[in-house]
């Protein structure tokens, strides 16, 4: 018998009269905001307009949010689409079910959109945004514990997950690798503001440093649970996933540090560090301006100076034909 353990809500629904709040929707919506807010200011610091975050997000959120949930309904499947089951319930997606995977490669496509639409480089776009999205990821699997959901093995440690009889699952005390996952992320989201304010990360570097460390993290966390899930080889799907998707991030690291090195100096057309270069290319181009005009100036005064001739020497001019005359006329 456990003496210590961390209990799981009796529900993950608190109705506020006619409408539910759900936990899994709720901790969704927190890590959404932290994103944004943590990237806007990531963004102005780079020299980018505040708001231009969220207005982006605008874009990416949506399309993250459908490429999550098609994720887990393909890979999944068994869940929507056998017999005794309701297709119905794979739009349920209160009930939790978003896989990560999907979420970036389809929010991805929407930021591209957005970052299109405004003149502004995507792989800044998301260097900015990267610890933010690992902050929201740990925000995110808290909306697990309200479900009672993606546990680990038995265990009896003193911070084992508590879960209740229910649909598809067992009572006992299990490991808690919606925890571990979230601590995970927070360390993500340090490793990558580190390393960026360290190595001036950028190109979309920071990002895939955030991405090959989820993933790391994500390969044996995802070994413990004991959910149903798809195997290749023994090793669980998503298991694959993070290998996979971890060396393409690590490759990208190093191929765009060779082709690409430093980071972008203008990250938004209209932002303040865009002016700012604008600003002083005008200046400097005034300052050119007024060099050349004094320079011509100084040149039309030299060329006066010597233009007027002084009376002696024209008069030496004047008399130079006579010389020649009268030397002329002794020769005759």
């Amino acid at each position: 018998m456990n003496l210590a353990y961390i209990p799981s809500p009796s529900t993950g629904v608190i109705d506020l009269g006619p409408i539910p709040l759900r936990g899994y929707a709720f901790c969704i919506i927190i890590g959404v905001f932290v994103a944004v807010w943590f990237g806007n200011k990531r963004w102005v610091a780079r020299g980018g307009r505040a708001g231009t975050v969220a207005d982006i997000a605008v874009w990416a959120v949506p399309f993250g949010l459908v490429g999550g949930r098609l994720y887990h309904v393909i890979t999944d499947y068994q869940l929507y689409f056998s017999d005794g089951e309701n297709w119905v319930d794979a739009f349920k997606i209160w009930q939790g079910g978003l896989g990560i995977w999907g979420a970036i490669a389809l929010g991805a496509v929407g930021a591209w959109i957005g970052c299109r639409r405004r003149g502004i480089p995507l792989p800044a776009w998301a260097d900015a945004l990267a610890p933010g999205i690992a902050l929201a990821q740990a925000c995110g699997r808290w909306g697990n514990w309200f479900n009672q959901e993606l546990y680990g093995r038995e265990t009896d440690l003193p911070w084992a997950l508590k879960i209740s009889e229910g649909p598809n699952r067992v009572a006992g005390t299990y490991h808690p690798t919606f925890l571990y996952e979230s601590l995970w992320c927070i360390g993500v989201a340090l490793l990558v503001i580190w390393a960026d304010r360290r190595f001036k990360l950028g190109h979309g570097r920071a990002f895939a440093l955030y991405v090959a460390s989820y993933c790391a993290g994500r390969a044996w966390i995802e070994y413990m649970r004991v959910d149903e899930a798809h195997h290749i080889l023994g090793l669980r799907l998503n298991v694959w996933t993070a290998l996979i998707v971890f060396v393409l991030a690590v490759t990208y690291i190093v191929i765009s540090a060779k082709v690409r090195p430093g980071r972008e100096e203008i990250v938004e057309p209209e932002g303040p560090q865009a002016l700012g270069a604008a600003e002083a290319g005008d200046a400097e181009a005034g300052d050119t301006e007024a060099g050349d005009t004094e320079s011509a100036e100084a040149g039309s005064g030299d060329a006066g100076s010597a233009g007027p001739k002084p009376a002696e020497a024209e008069a030496e001019e004047e008399d130079a034909p006579k010389t020649n005359g009268e030397a002329e006329t002794a020769k005759s």
